[in-house]
Order: structure tokens, then sequence, then C-alpha cells
């Protein structure tokens, strides 16, 4: 039983999915695979289901009924994980835009060097962003300077999407309460896990926009962000975080 689970959520992404699954299957760290997957029309969900049958023990999906948005997507996995044990859990994209052997090291991160939350990061050494438009590239990187700014946050990639929780982070920060779908999500849980006292520690990765299907980026889901920051602010005034329970003295 490995206690590592990667939760890629999908919507179709026939393209991709077979080797993605293969992929991080094939990495020196054993790791299970969570596929969240949203009623794809174009058969994601039977390419994974021909695969479960070579990869019976490690390989896991969860089917829903339309596409029901990214945040939700990854706290029905957070669920998941959960209720079967798992200690580290992951992040990842099915597109290929995630490199899965940068998953080693941010599990080394968790595991070995005293973070509860590792974050592969696009700007923590400069632009590591390969293949997107110019304008694209300015208004992420921005809008991370945007969300630093505003949620005093010292995380040079606070949208990131590309993550490793130990399970005391997923377990302590409330996860019904959880309410942005979009990029606003993955800001809203840093945030949320920054506040409750736990160590988020960026590890450098190059993101490379993908090469096969269709990107699900929208000009709502940026919105979402922009106003959503500022209402994190505004409720953090009137909320209590719970707090981490212990104190890292980390060993492996």
């Amino acid at each position: 039983m490995s206690s590592n689970l990667v939760i890629i959520p999908t919507y179709n992404e026939k393209e991709n999915i077979e080797n993605i699954v293969r992929a991080v299957l094939s990495q020196p760290i054993h790791y299970h695979i969570l596929i969240i997957e949203d009623g794809s029309p174009d058969g994601t969900s039977l390419i994974v289901k021909a695969l479960q049958a070579e990869f019976s023990t490690s390989l896991f999906m969860l089917e829903r009924n339309g596409k029901l948005g990214l945040g939700t997507a990854y706290i029905a996995g957070f669920k998941w994980a959960l209720e079967h044990d798992y200690e580290y859990i992951f992040e990842m994209d099915a597109d290929f835009s995630h490199n899965p052997t940068d998953l080693n090291r941010l599990y080394d991160a968790c595991a070995n060097q005293g973070a509860d939350v590792a974050i592969g990061s696009r700007y923590v050494t400069g632009v590591n962003v390969v293949n997107w438009p110019i304008g694209r590239v300015l208004m992420s990187y921005f809008a991370s300077k945007y969300v630093r700014f505003v949620l005093g946050v010292r995380i040079a990639d606070t949208t990131a999407g590309f993550k490793c929780y130990r399970r005391e982070v997923l377990e302590t920060i409330e996860l019904d309460k959880i309410r942005f779908k979009g990029y606003a999500f993955q800001v809203e849980m840093k945030y949320t896990a920054f506040e409750c006292g736990f160590i988020l520690k960026e590890v450098p990765v190059i993101f490379i926009n993908r090469v096969l299907g269709v990107s699900k980026m929208n000009g709502g889901i940026f919105g979402e962000a922009f106003f959503g920051v500022m209402e994190l602010k505004i409720n953090s005034w009137f909320r209590k975080f719970p707090q981490k329970k212990t104190n890292l003295m980390f060993t492996k």
C-alpha cells in the first residue's frame, strides 16, 4: 500500500491520460493515482477503466456527472484520500504541464525537508514557463504578485496547481469551507494552510504548456481569482482558523 496519492482531475483528456498514468506509476517512488473524471464526452473514462485492468491496485477513479469545477474535484479527491489513509496527497494536471518526475521533489520537500505543503513553483527562481503566450505569462505572474500583496502570503507562485500536502493539512483546514472552484481555489487552499500555521515551501519547476488537448482556462476563472482574493482577505477578519496541532521536528 502506497502512502502517496496523486489526484488528477480530467475533462476531455483522451490524448494525455494513458501517458500521464504510465509516467506517474513508473516513478521510483511508489504512487497511487486517483482520477476525478467529470463526465468527459471524449471517452477519457473508458481509457482509465482499461488501464485499471493493468494497474488494479494503484489506479482509481471517481466519476462525476458533468463538469463541476476544479475545486470541487480536488475536494472530492482530498476526502477520498483521507478516507483511504494516504499520508502525502498531490495535485497534478493531466496534460504534462507538470513534469511527473517533479513529484519526487515535492514528496522530498514534505517527507524530508519539513514542509507541510510543497508547491511546484513557476516563479520562485524567475519565470519558468514554456510555450505560453506572453500575455498569459504576464497575467499569471502579476496575479501572483497581487495575491501576495493583498493576502500577505510569502509565496512567489500563489496560483500554482502542482502541490503536495501532508495529511494533517487536509485534516485541519475544514475542506467544506473551501468555496472557490477555479484559480481562486488554488489561492484559497494555500492561504488557508498559511493561516492555519502550516509551513509552505516552494520547489522550482518548469511549467510546459500542454501540447495535446484543449486548455480549460477562461476569463471567468481569472475573474474569480481577482475578486476572490479580496473576499478571502475580508472574510479572514471574521474567521478563526483551526491551527496546526504538531510542531514539526522532521526526521525520515
